[in-house]
């Protein structure tokens, strides 16, 4: 019996699909082959290349090729690693991001902050680093300087996290992000005051902390990939957890609800913003952490956590802090 898959490679024999040999120009790839050519399948994430890679490669064993498969998604471990050692034009990052006029770009870009945010000759200076992109819309310049600046901007508090990745791995080595989640909750009410004016930009730290606290853990045996959605007021984050030859994947959304803002206004946008970003990735599932910034509002009360369900039927899990 067939079934619908979105977690990983698929087995036309197990799942339905569109037949993977004709996803691309299967007679041009043979040419190539037959000519001792490279060529580079490139497309979307989750859109079939690995099921047309798997569907090619039993098919050209079958014409007498000798093929093997190979996957340098371990690689990622390694990147992990290098980023960590920050050598050479890393290092002079890391002592560029202490200075204030590169913070006050990149904290409030790094919150989907909308343009006013920033300064121009600010701007300008950090885009002359080579550290931003030099056209519109300012963004991180390319995706190593993505892992390491919020790493960075986050690492005194990463320091003094006490976290451990197998607090939240089962027995199976899944990934409890439910737990995780609570866990984030309750540091967060105990130790927020501490990190509020440690940063250029205050309204960046809540998405920095989740982040510095997320990566602490995650990273132990998986990885975050993170979109800022500048102008959006929102931070995408995409938990990538490898279990039994195959990721498990969950999309969290991080809001920040300010005076003048309406709470319930912000958590139905933010749900359904949430359920885009999970269809868009093929999430398994959806987690939206709503900060309550707004003056005169106990810690208590903000704190909370509800199941919502989106338009589209998914139900996505809201965290308030």
């Amino acid at each position: 019996m067939r079934s619908f898959n979105t977690t990983g490679p698929v087995n036309p024999a197990d799942h339905y699909c569109i037949p993977p040999l004709q996803r691309f120009d299967l007679d041009e790839v043979l040419m190539l082959v037959r000519m001792k050519k490279y060529f580079v399948l490139h497309a979307p994430r989750q859109t079939g290349k690995t099921s047309a890679l798997l569907a090619l490669r039993d098919l050209l064993h079958g014409q007498g090729y000798r093929c093997v498969y190979a996957t340098v998604e371990d690689a990622r471990t390694a990147r992990e690693q290098l980023i960590v050692r920050r050598v050479t034009h890393l290092d002079q990052l890391a002592d560029k991001l202490g200075e204030a006029r590169v913070r006050r770009v990149v904290e409030p870009m790094l919150s989907g902050a909308d343009e006013h945010a920033f300064s121009n000759r600010d701007v300008e200076y950090v885009r002359d680093l080579g550290l931003i992109a030099g056209d519109a819309p300012v963004r991180i310049a390319n995706p190593i300087y993505a892992e390491v600046v919020p790493r960075e901007l986050s690492r005194v508090a990463q320091e003094t996290l006490d976290q451990d990745t197998a607090w939240y791995v089962g027995t199976a080595g899944g990934l409890d992000v439910g737990r995780l989640m609570s866990e984030f909750q309750g540091f967060f009410r105990r130790h927020s005051e501490h990190w509020r004016n440690r940063f250029e930009y205050e309204e960046a730290w809540p998405q920095l902390l989740l982040q510095a606290f997320l990566h602490r853990v995650v990273n132990g045996g998986g990885r975050i990939e993170r979109e800022y959605g500048l102008g959006r007021g929102r931070v995408d984050l995409l938990l990538v957890w490898p279990r039994g030859g195959r990721s498990r994947e969950w999309a969290v959304e991080c809001k920040v609800v300010r005076d003048g803002d309406g709470l319930e206004s912000t958590v139905a946008a933010g749900v359904e913003q949430t359920a885009g970003y999970m269809d868009r990735c093929a999430a398994e599932a959806g987690h939206l952490v709503i900060f309550d910034q707004r003056a005169g509002r106990s810690r208590g009360d903000k704190v909370f956590h509800r199941r919502r369900r989106s338009k589209s039927g998914a139900e996505i899990d809201v965290w308030g802090m």
